[in-house]
């Protein structure tokens, strides 16, 4: 993620009581209840809250895995997520080192708290696992391991907050691969993509093999915290196929299969996770909008904030902005809030439009209000001609050769110089004989840039000449 901490792309969430519900249902949010509720006063705890060895079996048996070869293991990792949330509180015992355990504050929430607490108390549990992600390998620590017992962090090469960095980079990577996409959460991941996001420069043409390998270290690393992460609900993770890596050389420069690129681990944020990874985002500075945040807002705020949404998430966030009002005054205060010669003006009203589509006859009194408005009158017209509206005046030449303007202008603001864009700038020039002889002279803040874009756009080499020249017109005649 960017340092410098840009806006991203709105995100479609659950409601809180779907995610509440979600929560409460991971594989170790739910461990982790049943043994809060299992646990009492007589239940023998190590110095560290840890369970004690001899009743790892019996809590595997109350999760239901006490036949599991790893039930044990998964009773251990589910109570320690229960005493880092606060389901168990440990009280310590001086004269022993060990102690005892009651049930935490935080178990009342499951069955008495609102949607929000029990999503807290989650949050509280991703931190947890979060945490234990960044450990190295038991395997590591052990070979880590000096005369007197401690962890030699030099011989490691650990770096604590490297890793929780690089693994927090990775999470907002997938974020934002993720509500690019329409911010549904819709379509898993390839590992080795989001591996290469954090290792391979973007300005890299064909990366070398060290910086392959790093992308293969870093993909073995990613494996063994996806696995971590998909209990408590983060991601839907297919792991790395073992087989495929155990038949693999160390020739890094050969490419994947597309076949194959599946076996090399495929993740996805549950709708539960966007929320999460939302949440740490937010607390972390970044502006991290979610679809519905703009419903209480003016329209003014709206039109603005849309402006740089994407297609589908500005579509949702003005359904959900127009369902809380009535048609007519929420189509007056659209028109409102897109007036202006400001550079976002278009862009403003190209998200009106958008906007005007999506009501029915109701918004009709309000359109024919500006059918003489210079900004908006030729919206208007379009507006009422594609529902057959009687009674619309035929616009003159000088608004229709602004409403083109002004639209180029939106385009360019929304999408740049893109494919889309180009076909409709060779559609116009084709359509009207003498375009630019028109164009150069319409009075619009944004004529002369869009000539100019209209001259790089073009593929005519003739045509583009004369759209830059008209661009020169166009500016020459704002000069004092």
């Amino acid at each position: 993620m960017s340092a410098e901490r840009p806006t991203l792309p709105p995100v479609r969430l659950h409601s809180d009581a779907e995610l509440a519900r979600d929560a409460l249902a991971t594989p170790l949010m739910a461990r982790a209840v049943r043994l809060a509720r299992w646990a009492g006063p007589g239940t023998p705890v190590g110095a560290g809250g840890e369970l004690l060895e001899k009743q790892l079996q019996a809590a595997a048996e109350e999760i239901g895995l006490g036949t599991e070869e790893d039930g044990r293991a998964y009773a251990s990792e589910a109570w320690r997520l229960a005493v880092d949330t606060g389901l168990i509180d440990v009280a310590d015992d001086g004269d022993t080192g060990s102690g005892g355990v009651t049930a935490g504050e935080e178990l009342a929430l499951v069955t008495s708290g609102s949607p929000q607490d029990i999503l807290d108390l989650w949050l509280d549990g991703l931190d947890a696992v979060l945490a234990d992600a960044t450990v190295p390998p038991l395997e590591d620590l052990v070979d880590a391991m000096e005369g007197g017992g401690e962890v030699d962090l030099s011989t490691l090469k650990w770096d604590p907050q490297g890793e929780a960095d690089f693994l927090d980079g990775v999470l907002g990577n997938l974020y934002l691969l993720t509500v690019t996409e329409g911010g549904s959460g819709e379509g898993p991941v390839p590992l080795p993509v989001l591996a290469a996001s954090m290792i391979v420069p973007d300005d890299m043409g064909e990366p070398t093999d060290d910086v392959l390998e790093q992308v293969s270290d870093a993909m073995m690393r990613l494996d063994d915290q996806f696995r971590l992460l998909e209990p408590i609900g983060l991601v839907e993770y297919r792991p790395v196929d073992e087989e495929l890596m155990a038949e693999a050389d160390e020739d890094y420069a050969e490419p994947v299969d597309q076949d194959d690129v599946a076996r090399y681990g495929m993740v996805r944020l549950t709708p539960l996770g966007l929320f999460g990874i939302r949440a740490r985002l937010l607390d972390a500075g970044f502006d991290a909008p979610a679809v519905g945040d703009l419903a209480d807002k003016g329209a003014d705020v709206l039109l603005d904030s849309v402006a740089q949404f994407p297609e589908t998430s500005a579509q949702a966030e003005i359904e959900q902005w127009l369902a809380r009002r009535e048609v007519p005054g929420a189509a007056r205060d659209l028109l409102a809030a897109a007036r202006g010669t400001d550079q976002g003006a278009p862009l403003r009203r190209l998200r009106c439009q958008q906007a005007l589509s999506l009501t029915g006859p109701e918004a009709e009194p309000a359109l024919r209000e500006v059918l003489d408005d210079a900004e908006l009158g030729g919206l208007a017209r379009v507006w009422l001609a594609e529902r057959g509206a009687a009674g619309v005046p035929a616009p003159p030449e000088s608004m229709v050769f602004w409403l083109t303007i002004d639209t180029i202008a939106a385009q360019l603001g929304a999408e740049g110089d893109s494919a889309e864009l180009q076909g409709l700038v060779e559609g116009l020039v084709g359509q009207h004989s003498g375009f630019f002889e028109a164009a150069w002279r319409v009075d619009h803040p944004a004529t002369p840039d869009v000539l100019e874009a209209m001259g790089r756009l073009h593929p005519d080499k003739r045509t583009a000449k004369e759209a830059r020249k008209a661009a020169f017109k166009a500016r020459s005649k704002r000069e004092p």
